[in-house]
């Protein structure tokens, strides 16, 4: 079978680089279509493999893979592989786009990287020390192989930094702030910004005039809310652990919990693996973190699992009445994430009682719509509700293309 060519467009590659895995597509620009995408799995240990799907047929490779180095090796050659390739060569790459977890309080948009911006990933490796440093070496060895490509990073946090000195900072003392810099930055603010932009495009309404009650809803979940296209709050904060409870972390506790827990002879790593790893959903329930688990689970009538997930969607409910409350007005609540986007049951639960803010919810719309992005409010509902799939990679990608049109001009 011939190979399939693509005609001259911007090639736009996007690299999220992890502790231990490499995840990367590239898309044609500006059709925003993705012709391809991959992981590198298991780096630095044994057993590393690189799966890859495309236009031009899947593959999987395993090889070793000691570093990012010698995995972003492998996604080349992926990359240009003579049967199921998804380019013909690295020159056709116009630009290169990056995930950055934490851009701290420097960056409140995109920016094309220099030297300057690598120094500060690197300053920052203190506020998210177990992904900034995996996101600095992707960059690092992509510079190298792509030294004269455009290559820009996109924060997580860059689009909380709108966030007034109210919502962003704690009741301890300034002097915390002033010398840690320990406020709330927020995350998944690219999902956010991604999933806010195609509702209101879908409600045929002006970013102007909108207010969005965000919610990501996953493994990881936070709430953003937002106005006149910028957040102005969100449930995440000096962490991504504070907020809702999650698929494993606990969300919002009362701090004294730890000491107390300190004081019967647990370590301060054990609480944090705890917090972290062993509670949320998981923790409740005693089972699963997958909502699909424990859905079953509740079906059969298991006291923990209906439990964890009337926990879950009551902790979601407080933070949109919260911010209904904020921002005066909701015109639209979003749903997104694994759980937001599929879990039809849970956003009934969640919706469930938020009548009196104006959130009117249509249980027939909301189970025939399952995933899919649409409407699921009854048409006189004041707050319209939309679930809205989330592209953070082609969000990254859209503001890569931009900068790279941007450095042409």
């Amino acid at each position: 079978m011939p190979r399939r060519t693509l005609q001259d467009g911007w090639k736009i590659l996007v690299i999220n680089s992890g502790s231990s895995s490499l995840k990367y597509e590239i898309y044609d620009m500006p059709s925003r279509e993705s012709i391809g995408k991959g992981v590198v799995e298991r780096i630095g240990a044994p057993g590393t493999v690189l799966s890859q799907s495309g236009w031009n047929g899947s593959m999987e490779l395993e090889r070793p893979a000691e570093n990012h180095k010698d995995a972003l090796g492998l996604v080349t050659d992926a990359l240009t592989d003579e049967h199921n390739g998804i380019i013909d060569a690295l020159e056709e790459v116009s630009g290169v786009g990056h995930r950055v977890v934490h851009g701290g309080e420097k960056y409140a948009e995109t920016v094309v990287i220099d030297d300057d911006v690598v120094a500060a990933i690197e300053e920052n490796i203190e506020l998210a020390p177990l992904h900034n440093p995996a996101n600095l070496t992707g960059i690092v060895e992509a510079r190298k192989l792509f030294p004269d490509r455009t290559q820009v990073a996109v924060f997580d946090t860059a689009f909380h930094q709108t966030l007034m000195p109210a919502a962003y900072l704690y009741g301890l003392p300034r002097s915390l702030y002033d010398k840690y810099r320990i406020r709330r930055y927020g995350f998944h603010g690219t999902s956010h910004r991604y999933v806010a932009t195609q509702a209101v495009k879908y409600a045929k309404r002006s970013v102007d005039n909108t207010n969005v009650i965000s919610c990501h809803l996953g493994n990881g979940a936070s709430i953003t809310a937002i106005q006149d296209g910028k957040s102005v709050d969100t449930s995440m904060g000096f962490t991504p652990l504070e907020g809702l409870m999650m698929g494993t972390r606990s969300g919002d506790i009362d701090p004294s919990i730890i000491f107390y827990l300190l004081e019967r002879g647990y370590t301060a790593e054990e609480l944090n693996q705890m917090l972290n790893k062993e509670s949320g959903l998981l923790g409740l329930s005693e089972k699963s973190n997958d909502l699909r688990d424990l859905e079953e689970a509740a079906e059969r009538g298991d006291r923990n699992a209906i439990e964890a997930l009337d926990v879950y969607a009551y902790r979601v409910r407080k933070y949109i009445g919260s911010y209904a409350a904020n921002i005066v007005k909701v015109d639209l609540l979003v749903f997104t994430g694994g759980i937001g986007q599929y879990g039809t049951r849970m956003r009934e639960r969640i919706c469930h009682r938020l009548e009196n803010l104006g959130i009117v919810m249509d249980y027939r719309k909301n189970l025939e719509n399952g995933p899919r992005e649409g409407i699921i409010s009854k048409d006189y509902s004041p707050t319209t509700i939309i679930v809205e799939p989330t592209n953070e990679e082609l969000q990254i990608a859209i503001d890569t293309y931009e900068r790279c049109s941007f450095e042409e001009t």
